[in-house]
């Protein structure tokens, strides 16, 4: 079996890359090495993969349409893994035009080009929680309206989610959207609050605790993740969407303190208001890809935590 994986440098896909590669996948990752985090980073992320047989690098921007419709007729992946975005929300306030040409653009390229394979591929993309926008009731469910996003990130994702279907419908794409919940562990995009807090802590520096701490969040280790991923790909037929979450949602004090906890230190709290474009909560209902998928996340906070700290620490 043949995959593209775009976005395979980074966080969550350097551990797809690694699993479908253990299960003698060829892969081919797609990645611009974009300096929203040090490429550093992300080569390092591939440094195992790399060395195996089945693997293969493709250093090509989603935006380059041409590159990608040249690369995926070569390719003829048998599955089109698509984890490639600009990431966060924060950032995305103030570039929404920058995160709409390669979130949205980048997806329409792609599904061109897949869109001309006889058979199709397999079309597998990370869609977010961050879709649901401000909501006061929980859990999250697939079958809620993501009408009211909070931010352009959220915005370009439910607009994918939107294309896909486009695609699915007119051309017959089998096409799975997975819709993250907040991934952490080790290799850990180092703009992310659990990797930039656990950077402040180990220094003794203050950690910024926007509002009164008690926002959640959905917390998913990265392994749970990934076997969602790999899950979806197996099954992937029709257009579905699905929860990729733990279903146990952890106050942002609670994080904190259990990543002083395991870093042996004291976290020093820097309090900060609110930040727009920031939700109260997420928290996902995974019925549907438990039930579907065979999803079950097993990896409880704390042993994630710790997880993390180890790679944390060996990286240092």
């Amino acid at each position: 079996m043949r995959a593209i994986v775009t976005g395979g440098a980074g966080f969550i896909g350097s551990h797809l890359v690694d699993r479908l590669l253990g299960a003698g996948w060829e892969v081919v990752v797609v990645d611009n090495f974009d300096p929203f985090y040090p490429e550093a980073c992300k080569r390092a992320n591939l440094a195992e993969a790399s060395r195996q047989p089945g693997f293969r690098l493709e250093v090509l921007d989603i935006c380059d349409r041409e590159g990608v419709l040249r690369l995926v007729s070569e390719i003829r992946p048998d599955v089109i893994a698509h984890l490639a975005a600009r990431a966060g929300v924060r950032p995305s306030i103030e570039a929404p035009a920058l995160y709409t040409e390669v979130n949205v653009m980048g997806t329409v390229h792609l599904l061109e080009a897949a869109s001309r394979l006889e058979p199709r591929p397999r079309f597998v993309f990370a869609s977010s929680s961050s879709i649901y926008g401000e909501r006061p009731d929980a859990p999250f469910r697939e079958s809620d309206p993501v009408d009211h996003p909070v931010s352009p990130y959220a915005a370009t994702k439910k607009a994918c989610e939107l294309m896909v279907y486009t695609f699915h419908s007119l051309h017959g794409l089998p096409a799975t959207g997975l819709r993250f919940f907040t991934a952490y562990g080790p290799r850990n995009r180092p703009d992310l609050a659990i990797a930039k807090f656990a950077s402040l802590i180990a220094r003794d520096k203050p950690v910024p605790m926007f509002g009164d701490g008690s926002t959640q969040r959905d917390y998913t280790y990265v392994g749970d993740i990934v076997d969602g991923v790999v899950r979806a790909i197996d099954r992937c037929r029709g257009y579905e969407i699905y929860n990729l979450g733990n279903s146990h949602p952890i106050a942002l004090r609670d994080m904190i303190a259990t990543l002083g906890e395991a870093l042996g230190k004291t976290p020093v709290i820097d309090r900060q208001p609110e930040q727009p474009g920031d939700v109260r909560q997420t928290f996902a209902d995974v019925t549907r890809a438990s039930a579907e998928l065979g999803y079950t996340p097993s990896t409880p906070f704390r042993e994630g935590i710790a997880r993390f700290v180890d790679w944390f620490r060996a990286t240092q």
